[in-house]
């Protein structure tokens, strides 16, 4: 029998074995599994994952396919002078950050310099991101705000993670690619919430990563974060409802 691999997670779905604590028997295949089954780890959907390799494909249906990546220009660079753009990327872009934008940067620069054990430049990156956060004060929006916040994020995530490998900076590539799993996650998660409502968060915890911004909606949360691997001590309670 097959494995199955969530692209996001890595959480590994095997028929053999199933899932019996929720329900799931032994023996039960991936294609009889219901079509809104989700992760159990990450909360992906069932287009996430992957046959683990070695193994006999299957083909997917056309709606489960991924999108092509956009083509890069040859010959334009970024501000480095060395990596390659996307088209439609250039000076006319440059615009001033709002507040909330630049309390965000300077947030994930803490965050960052903390995962390296960076602390004094944490502290100062996390000082001027409550400088900002303050002067911006409360950030509204609604759920079709957020949606489209998303799915811009989306689109634009496979030009960003070219640029990060081309760059050869590993750092930059991988927060890229968390940026990538965190946003197909949460893309998930807001469309489920579309369709059951509260009834997704009723008697349970969600847990936010303070890293990458992973987020678990369940009782309790998993030893890792799956994304960028820090303890669940990093796996922050936000809420109850």
């Amino acid at each position: 029998m097959a494995k199955y691999i969530c692209s996001l997670c890595k959480y590994v779905y095997d028929e053999d074995v199933g899932i019996p604590e929720k329900g799931i028997a032994p023996g039960t295949k991936w294609c009889d599994l219901p079509d809104d089954w989700v992760c159990p780890l990450c909360g992906s959907p069932k287009k996430e994952f992957e046959l683990l390799e070695g193994q006999a494909s299957v083909p997917k249906k056309e709606e489960e396919k991924r999108a092509e990546p956009k083509k890069v220009i040859a010959g334009k660079k970024d501000l480095v002078g060395s990596v390659k753009v996307p088209a439609g990327y250039g000076d006319d872009d440059l615009r001033e950050l709002s507040y909330a934008e630049a309390a965000v940067l300077c947030s994930n620069l803490s965050k960052g310099c903390e995962k390296q054990y960076l602390m004094e430049e944490s502290a100062a990156f996390k000082e001027i991101a409550d400088y900002y956060m303050a002067k911006a004060g409360k950030v509204e929006g609604t759920f079709d705000d957020l949606m489209a916040l998303i799915n811009d994020n989306l689109a634009t995530n496979e030009d960003a993670l070219k640029i990060g490998k081309k760059s050869g900076d590993r750092g930059a590539y991988r927060v890229t690619l968390w940026n990538n799993s965190v946003a197909k996650i949460l893309d998930s998660l807001m469309n489920r919430f579309s369709k059951e409502g509260n009834a997704l968060l009723e008697n349970t915890n969600i847990y936010v990563c303070d890293i990458c911004g992973f987020i678990y909606v369940g009782d309790v949360p998993p030893a890792i974060c799956p994304i960028c691997k820090v303890p669940n001590a990093k796996l922050l309670k936000v809420g109850r409802v």
